[in-house]
């Protein structure tokens, strides 16, 4: 399932009092006892970690620097997913584990997306092709999560044709559950593979022929583009100046950290700060703003080729994927989907042996975290911890309270932190995301528990922090993540 990714240059559920209101289900995390109040004892401490102490503080300005909206996190698998007992109504496990991080947006492609014909009179659940039941049990999957879909078609070796009848019998299907359609998968590396001359021109020409045929069939079917591997400034950028917002409603991007078959692509390169995003982002949101359409990081995970093993499926993408998301959301994109599928012991949040769930992965930890943060607008932090590998983030929500999130990726050091909130605070509640160590396959919890097969998840009481007007005091373990919600 995880296929060769190329990488660029080297949603949730708004977080409720009790800190995690389930999508569509009640409370699943105890609200602390009572509010922490100036000058009172906290009514459920944090307890010191032990090891060395580093004191740090983080001040927050009220400098907007982004946002995020209702289904940034979101997960992406390959269109040959469709042929097994994955996407589908009575996957209950997997509808449990979309539903924990959800209602968000799914994305159906990848390079499988170019090798999967339109069977209108299939069976269906057959290799290289896609009938009407796959996209029926997709349609039940979704209903029954909340999500919506990116729904993939095939531009490389199908026709303008069988993508319009495809695309026809989606949008009649999945109904109010399809975002929009995506025609093709990373079409910069179409040359030597599918046509022996092909540049962008090619591209934008074949595009348009089946964007045509699509809609004559479904005229107010919305479309994206072009989820390209890399070469933002030579594809993607020129594509949209090409169709403008009038062919589609967002442009996307793939990204990818590097290579998992290189000696490079260890448990520290993943945790360290990645120069190569923000520039990517900058030219991106350049290229989106210029012809008016958001832009999205369709597909990304921590490295291609399948991932690094015992790297992409360790405690240090739980870490990674929570700055990775805000940092895009930071760049100004819209959201990002997590790609994955299988159970490989390369990059997927999920594991899954032929649909049936095995387990939350490391990664699924941190897109939890993320989404436990809510939604809403990104507030600009500095943050003093010598040279210690820290970042916060902070983000100011539609009711007018805040959360900020803390990420210590220093192995020894425990944070002894200040949180400047620029607010009068009334109370703050503290979730701790955990693990054994960066290259730990196993162990990770937020405060205390793990997330079963089934989406189920009971963790310990938040925390209450120490608060003197508009400071927060707390402690951020090593190796942690720390969830700050202040009112």
């Amino acid at each position: 399932m995880l296929t060769r990714r190329i990488a660029l240059g080297a949603v949730g559920c708004v977080m409720a009092d009790a800190l995690l209101g389930g999508c569509g289900g009640s409370s699943n995390v105890a609200p602390s006892s009572a509010a922490a109040t100036a000058g009172a004892p906290p009514a459920n401490p944090q307890p010191a970690p032990s090891g060395p102490q580093t004191v740090a503080t983080v001040s927050v300005s009220a400098s907007e620097r982004g946002s995020i909206g209702a289904g940034f996190a979101g997960l992406s698998y390959e269109k040959n997913s469709m042929a097994l007992p994955r996407f589908a109504p009575g996957n209950t496990d997997l509808i449990g584990l979309f539903r924990r991080l959800g209602p968000s947006l799914l994305r159906i492609g990848g390079n499988s997306v170019d090798e999967t014909q339109w069977a209108a009179s299939g069976a269906g659940r057959t290799s290289g092709q896609v009938a009407p039941s796959d996209i029926e049990a997709l349609a039940g999957f979704l209903r029954a999560t909340g999500w919506t879909v990116l729904y993939g078609v095939n531009l490389a070796t199908s026709t303008a044709a069988a993508a319009a009848a495809e695309v026809a019998y989606a949008v009649q299907s999945l109904g109010t559950s399809l975002y929009a359609i995506e025609i093709g998968n990373e079409p910069d590396l179409y040359g030597g593979k599918y046509f022996p001359s092909w540049s962008v021109t090619d591209f934008e020409q074949r595009w348009g022929q089946f964007r045509s045929a699509i809609l004559q069939v479904t005229p107010d079917v919305k479309l994206t583009g072009p989820a390209a591997a890399g070469n933002i400034s030579s594809w993607t950028v020129p594509f949209g100046e090409h169709v403008g917002s009038g062919e589609i409603i967002l442009l996307t991007q793939h990204y990818y950290r590097g290579n998992g078959q290189s000696a490079s692509s260890t448990v520290a390169e993943l945790v360290s700060p990645d120069p190569h995003l923000i520039g990517d982002l900058v030219t991106l949101a350049a290229g989106a703003a210029a012809i008016g359409v958001p832009f999205r990081i369709a597909e990304t995970n921590s490295f291609y080729n399948g991932g690094a093993n015992g790297v992409s499926d360790s405690y240090a993408s739980s870490l990674w994927v929570i700055d990775d998301l805000f940092n895009i959301a930071q760049g100004g994109g819209i959201g990002a989907n997590m790609h994955g599928g299988g159970d490989g012991d390369g990059y997927t949040p999920i594991a899954d042996s032929d649909g049936v769930v095995v387990e939350a992965r490391p990664e699924y930890y941190g897109l939890l975290l993320f989404t436990l943060a809510g939604q809403g607008t990104l507030l600009t932090t500095s943050v003093v911890a010598g040279t210690l590998n820290v970042s916060a983030y902070a983000l100011r929500t539609p009711a007018g309270g805040l959360s900020v999130v803390v990420v210590n990726k220093d192995s020894t050091q425990n944070l002894q932190l200040s949180v400047d909130t620029g607010l009068s605070v009334n109370s703050a509640a503290l979730l701790v995301m955990t693990g054994p160590a960066l290259d730990a396959t196993s162990g990770v919890a937020i405060q205390g528990a793990a997330v079963a097969p089934d989406g189920s998840f009971a963790p310990a009481a938040a925390y209450t922090a120490r608060i003197a007007a508009s400071v927060v005091d707390c402690y951020v373990p090593a190796l942690s993540a720390v969830l700050i919600r202040v009112s």
